[in-house]
């Protein structure tokens, strides 16, 4: 297992690429206790499949030239939820349908919530 300032590296990392993709409603959370085999959950909101799936490729991107190790991802065909497993670090990119649907806040409720620090992407000036 990696450290959890590495988890938190990722994140970051992670949670850049989603807003410079349109990324909405970032939420992280500290699933370490119940979930020893990883350290934080990124929950993303695209607004359409196509947006989900460029969402998921730029974190996936990004993380893989950092030097981090995909595990797994699950779901980039329908775009409408996808998984990205890197370890202490696992992407959730939804569909804003199925964020509501699934309520992976809801579930982890009792876990505490990750501060994230990213920079918006500028507004256009036209």
């Amino acid at each position: 297992m990696q450290s959890p300032e590495t988890a938190e590296e990722m994140l970051l990392l992670a949670a850049q690429a989603a807003v410079d993709k349109g990324g909405e409603d970032l939420v992280a959370l500290n699933v370490s206790e119940p979930l020893p085999l990883v350290d934080i959950f990124l929950l993303v909101t695209g607004n359409s499949e196509r947006n989900v799936a460029a969402i998921a490729d730029e974190i996936e991107d990004r993380l893989i030239e950092s030097g981090h190790k995909r595990v797994r991802r699950e779901g980039r065909a329908e775009a409408r939820w996808v998984l990205l497993d890197f370890g202490d670090l696992i992407v959730h990119v939804f569909h804003q349908e199925e964020r509501v649907y699934y309520g992976l806040e809801r579930l982890w409720k009792d876990c505490p919530v990750v501060p994230i620090d990213v920079v918006e992407p500028a507004a256009d000036a036209s």
